[in-house]
């Protein structure tokens, strides 16, 4: 008997996530994991204390040469970010 009622279980495991509310807070921990990747590990040696809140990324930075500067590329850093997730998890980036 053949099923054609078929899905692959990489859809089912989206479904279930998204309907247990498990897909923001694991996109959320993969964006932050992925600073380091994305931003570079340079950049990412003067950042801590990263946290998500409201669709915001707030990062700590202890250089202000560099808050300026990453700044300036607010926009294309959150590009990046949330293509590196494949979703939108951020619409704005708060340096501190």
């Amino acid at each position: 008997m053949k099923r054609n009622n078929t899905e692959s279980i990489g859809n089912l495991i989206r479904q279930f996530m998204r309907q247990e509310g498990l897909e923001s807070p694991l996109n959320e921990y993969r964006l932050i994991q992925g600073w380091k990747e994305v931003l570079g590990p340079g950049i990412a040696s003067y950042t801590n204390n990263l946290f998500i809140r409201n669709q915001t990324l707030y990062v700590h930075l202890t250089s202000s040469v560099l808050r300026q500067e990453l700044m300036m590329k607010r926009e294309q850093i959150i590009k990046n970010l949330n293509q590196h997730v494949g979703a939108q998890v951020i619409v704005n980036i708060i340096f501190q």
